[in-house]
């Protein structure tokens, strides 16, 4: 059967943008619904932190499994089950009677999570291999637009429909990703017997650049903790930076939406010239850009100077999702891609774990202009990593 990956890379550049903005999208008014909820004011931030970090934390422990599952029985059916599952965890949120259960449902969307690591994984199999920055970089715009855009598309919503309604709202288009999966989402797939699967031991010995593969894991955590540390504290560094206080929400979600803009924007373009220079030099510069915004930022005067610089992140995180799923791709044996996927999945979701509490320590202790400082250390540290990982390998095409 031969496979159109273009037609794939499009519909499940749709189902990635669900999926992501359906995690994000809840974020902005969480705290507002565990209160209505009727948690007692003292518990409030308590229990809004564990219900935004919980789905994370789910999805990094069981990532691992579904990759697995998903090297023995095919990525599409992995896409399915996810973005089904999340339909009725997502749709269901909006009927809890109680924190607890928001909690619980939560912990769910996290265990039942996995498409876009399975998306990825279905695309780095079937483009070829010259056009894989691309398309990669393409499907990456997805997942990153979602994730940046979501909270803003959430807080409108709110505002419009309700709480409750947004919930059933991103139910019903995880339902219409679940569709376009299920009829328009083509693999040829031969399913593997649990015994004639090669250990995940095994493929990692079968890697020649295997230090390269652990330093891309730990970019992942890091970029992740970089996008994340800020979201605790930008409302409130905003409204440190400004004298309209009545425009506070409106103003941070353009801020954290903007850098989702410059990164749709970037992403694809970056991919195609990581096919012809090199998916690790992208990296690098990337990783580089991202230090030159993240400093500046601990010393803006307005939230338009910060709102420049997080554009001009975007364009950093334009570059490293793409250059970090090509080079995977490039080095993984094809039968243990999606276990790899799912491998810097969980590292992407423990950074998403760790990234609020290093952002709430750090303000709390040391103001939030060093939320900004740290982080910017975070990323020096990783761009000594990842020069020291692609010494050898700097000037050649993997």
């Amino acid at each position: 059967m031969k496979i159109n990956w273009k037609k794939n890379l499009y519909i499940t550049w749709f189902g990635c943008f669900f999926t992501g903005a359906s995690i994000s999208l809840v974020m902005p008014f969480i705290p507002i619904y565990v209160e209505q909820l009727g948690t007692p004011k003292s518990q409030v931030e308590l229990f809004s932190g564990l219900a935004i970090s919980v789905t994370a934390f789910a999805a990094a422990i069981v990532a691992p499994i579904w990759g697995n599952l998903a090297d023995r029985k095919g990525r599409k059916i992995m896409m399915i089950r996810a973005a089904a599952g999340m339909t009725l965890t997502m749709g269901s949120l909006a009927f809890v009677p109680n924190v607890y259960w928001l909690l619980i449902m939560r912990f769910f969307t996290g265990i039942l999570s996995g498409y876009i690591p399975n998306a990825t994984a279905m695309i780095a199999s079937q483009a070829p291999r010259s056009k894989s920055g691309w398309a990669l970089g393409t499907l990456s715009t997805g997942a990153v637009a979602g994730t940046l855009i979501g909270p803003s598309i959430g807080g409108a919503l709110a505002q419009w429909f309700g709480m409750e309604n947004v919930f059933i709202i991103t139910g019903v288009i995880l339902l219409i990703a679940t569709l376009l999966t299920i009829f328009m989402v083509k693999e040829d797939f031969k399913p593997i017997e649990k015994k004639d699967l090669i250990s995940t031991k095994e493929i990692f010995s079968k890697m020649d650049h295997l230090s390269i593969l652990i330093g891309l894991f730990i970019t992942t955590l890091i970029l992740q903790i970089g996008v994340t540390s800020i979201s605790p504290i930008l409302t409130l560094y905003v409204r440190s930076l400004s004298n309209d206080t009545g425009s506070i929400l409106f103003v941070s979600g353009l801020i954290v939406s903007v850098a989702g803009v410059s990164a749709v924007i970037s992403s694809p373009v970056l991919g195609r010239l990581g096919d012809k220079i090199g998916n690790q030099k992208i990296l690098l510069a990337g990783l580089t850009l991202s230090l030159f915004c993240y400093l500046p930022m601990a010393f803006v005067k307005t939230p338009l100077q910060l709102g420049i610089l997080r554009f001009i992140l975007g364009f950093s995180t334009g570059a490293l999702m793409p250059s970090i799923n090509t080079l995977i791709s490039k080095i993984t044996p094809s039968e243990g891609v999606s276990r790899i996927y799912s491998y810097n999945q969980m590292f992407s979701n423990f950074g998403q774990v760790l990234g609020p509490m290093v952002g709430s320590t750090v303000a709390h202790s040391m103001g939030y202009s060093a939320v900004f400082i740290v982080t910017a250390c975070f990323v020096l540290g990783n761009i000594g990593l990842s020069t020291f990982n692609f010494r050898k390998i700097l000037n050649k095409k993997l």
